[in-house]
């Protein structure tokens, strides 16, 4: 079964700029297994792949390798590589894992943030608030990136928001930027995780930090069951 990259709502029509070329295709492929757009059994071709995200093969063979190691796909002998089945286990371990990190990055934010820090929140989520709804996905996740990038470096954590910012690899953030309704309780979330800085209330900030991963995971899981795709 093959499914080509145009046809999944993680392609890109621009290239990809050069520096991270093999970075930017592993994720748009491992944003569509976990999204449940490329399909367990599924066999992405190197020439198709390239073409369709405008880069050589070697970025995408690169990718691939990359994915291999994470146990998104296996190398079949000369039929090439395959997804491999994500099960709802997995799913829940992702976002566990990130939610953990992000206790304690929370924790520790909450402690040291500044009040400037706090406003720049605001201002981000404002613009988040603005972008919502609109066909730009891409601008959409570029505001929740700058949102939480903030947020974890005020922790002064830095070597545990590192952690956390690979460990977030694993949410397709672009699935999720498209979805309006995201957008709209990604928001509103926010606002009360502000106004709990502000208060400078530890418990209120760690309940609305994880509340976006379980509420990730709920939706992912939702997806996939939406699609047929079970484990």
């Amino acid at each position: 079964m093959n499914a080509p990259i145009s046809a999944r709502p993680l392609r890109s029509r621009r290239p990809l700029r050069r520096p991270q070329l093999s970075d930017g295709v592993a994720g748009h492929l491992r944003g569509a297994i976990m999204s449940g757009a490329l399909r367990p059994g599924t066999f992405i071709r190197l020439d198709e792949t390239a073409a369709e995200l405008g880069v050589s093969v070697t970025p995408v063979r690169e990718a691939l390798l990359k994915l291999r190691g994470e146990g998104m796909v296996q190398l079949e002998p000369h039929r090439g590589h395959v997804v491999l089945p994500l099960t709802p286990q997995d799913i829940d371990d992702i976002f566990w894992l990130q939610a953990t990190i992000a206790r304690e990055v929370a924790e520790a934010a909450t402690a040291n943030i500044t009040d400037a820090e706090i406003d720049e929140l605001d201002r981000i989520n404002n613009s988040l608030e603005n972008a919502v709804g609109s066909s730009d996905a891409e601008t959409v996740a570029g505001m929740e990136f700058a949102f939480h990038r903030v947020f974890n470096q005020a922790s002064g954590r830095i070597k545990l928001a590192w952690f956390l910012l690979n460990a977030a690899r694993y949410m397709p953030v672009l699935v999720y930027a498209a979805d309006p309704q995201w957008g709209v309780a990604a928001v509103d979330n926010h606002r009360q995780l502000i106004a709990a800085l502000r208060r400078r209330d530890t418990p209120a900030v760690i309940e609305h930090t994880v509340w976006q991963f379980t509420d990730a995971a709920g939706r992912l899981t939702e997806m996939r069951e939406r699609a047929g795709i079970l484990g």
